[in-house]
């Protein structure tokens, strides 16, 4: 049997084993938040509506169902968070990083897929990056928690204060989002604590730093602040997430909480603007955004953090191989370039891939949800963006959706966290290169 299951294994492509991990993981999270244990009420939760949470936390979303502190036990609790930090750092790296402690050997087969995982150019030295992502990832989740004390002790108390620090640092640089407001008001986030500049550089500092990408950690730990010497997709997903925060924090503030004090205004601007990008928590009411202000965090929701980070979207260096490539074209050169540097042809037909496959998946989950709920289109839009960008920010549509919706947001936040190449080359894992080539043609576009 054992030989049988290493046969079925090895035949599997290096993609397919990643969505099957998750898959595995998300499952047996749902098996979990099933049992009564799981529940404050000591009840056995809907199957749909544990497999929903699991996906969430797993795919680092935070779009409930439940809301969080209220419904689920300390148990539920408990598993929901395991569920982030293993979903935040990746399956296979958790699984490796497990595998070396217990002093277990890995094949070659088994170091490529973490390479694909973390979005690794080499094979060389993926050990030592897995043994750098894990103390990294303790480290700085520790610092948040330590940050976050002064903030939750005193209102809390010493142990729940406590608590409530460290659930919320490993949820904010996972990215996830999920929080336990709900004490003070069901699915109200971080709402009341708007003016709070400490609780707000803390989780905004966790979020970037878990959504910039562990190979841009490598890069800032090893060569601190010598700019010539960052690989090329460092330069670029700092640069890249430089202007994403920056730029619609300053619309937010002119457009945006006209009715708030200036610290107040300053700190909900850059909130929500970080917050955003694939963390899905939110200081301000969202349903009073006006709609060019929901569009645009749309926009910034689809796009998301960077590659091999805690973050799932299309991710920021595809939004800038897209960006240079139109630029490239307006400018009539014949090929992409960044920084001095020349991309491969083959970046930037993924990039385009990618940008399709997410927009495909992004509409047409939320003309097929507005169908069959009979909502407002622009309102499932936000919903379906969330989904894909596991961001979980939400205009309060989740919680009321039917069984149809909430599939499909699964599948979404799945498909969302698992990265655009890695599905796109599951479903198709065979190289279809040939040594005849079609004849040329000209078409006319645009």
């Amino acid at each position: 049997m054992k030989s049988v299951l290493n046969s079925f294994f090895r035949k599997l492509s290096t993609p397919r084993l990643i969505l099957m991990g998750f898959a595995a993981v998300i499952l047996l999270g749902t098996l979990l938040l099933t049992l009564p244990i799981s529940s404050q009420g000591r009840v056995w939760t809907n199957p749909l509506d544990a497999l929903f949470t699991a996906t969430s936390a797993v795919c680092v979303t935070g779009l409930i169902v439940h809301d969080t502190a209220t419904y689920w036990s300390i148990f539920g609790k408990v598993v929901i968070i395991a569920l982030i930090q293993v979903g935040g750092m990746g399956v296979v790296t958790v699984a490796v990083a497990l595998s070396r402690a217990a002093g277990v050997k890995l094949s070659l087969k088994q170091r490529s897929i973490m390479q694909e995982s973390v979005s690794a150019h080499q094979l060389g030295g993926i050990l030592s990056l897995t043994r750098f992502i894990v103390r990294g990832t303790i480290l700085i989740e520790a610092i948040g928690a330590v940050l976050m004390m002064p903030v939750f002790i005193p209102e809390f108390g010493m142990v729940q204060g406590l608590a409530y620090s460290v659930f919320h640092a490993i949820s904010a640089f996972c990215n996830a989002g999920f929080d336990l407001m709900g004490v003070k008001e069901q699915y109200s986030s971080l709402v009341s604590y708007i003016g709070n500049p400490l609780l707000n550089f803390t989780v905004m500092a966790l979020i970037i730093v878990g959504g910039i990408g562990f190979l841009v950690w490598e890069d800032i730990f090893k060569y601190k602040w010598k700019w010539k010497r960052y690989r090329l997709q460092t330069k670029v997903v700092l640069t890249t997430s430089g202007i994403l925060i920056v730029v619609p924090a300053v619309i937010f503030f002119f457009c945006e909480f006209g009715d708030l004090p200036i610290l107040e205004r300053i700190l909900a601007s850059l909130f929500q603007s970080v917050t955003t990008r694939t963390a899905g928590f939110n200081t301000a009411d969202l349903t009073k955004l006006s709609e060019p202000g929901q569009g645009m965090m749309m926009f910034l929701m689809l796009v998301g953090g960077s590659p091999g980070s805690t973050a799932g979207g299309l991710k920021t260096t595809t939004l800038a191989v897209l960006a240079c490539t139109a630029v490239a074209v307006f400018r009539r050169e014949t090929a992409t370039g960044m920084f001095g540097r020349r991309l491969e042809p083959d970046t930037v037909r993924s990039a385009s891939a990618i940008f399709t496959m997410y927009l495909t998946l992004f509409v047409g989950g939320a003309f097929l949800i507005s169908r069959v709920e009979d909502l407002p289109l622009v309102q499932c839009l936000f919903e379906t963006a969330s989904a894909v960008g596991t961001v979980g920010l939400t205009l309060g549509l989740t919680p009321t959706l039917g069984a149809i919706s909430k599939i499909v947001l699964a599948l979404l936040m799945y498909f969302g966290r698992v990265g655009g190449l890695t599905l796109i080359f599951a479903a198709v894992s065979e190289s279809r290169s040939s040594a005849a080539r079609l004849p040329v043609d000209k078409l006319v576009v645009g």
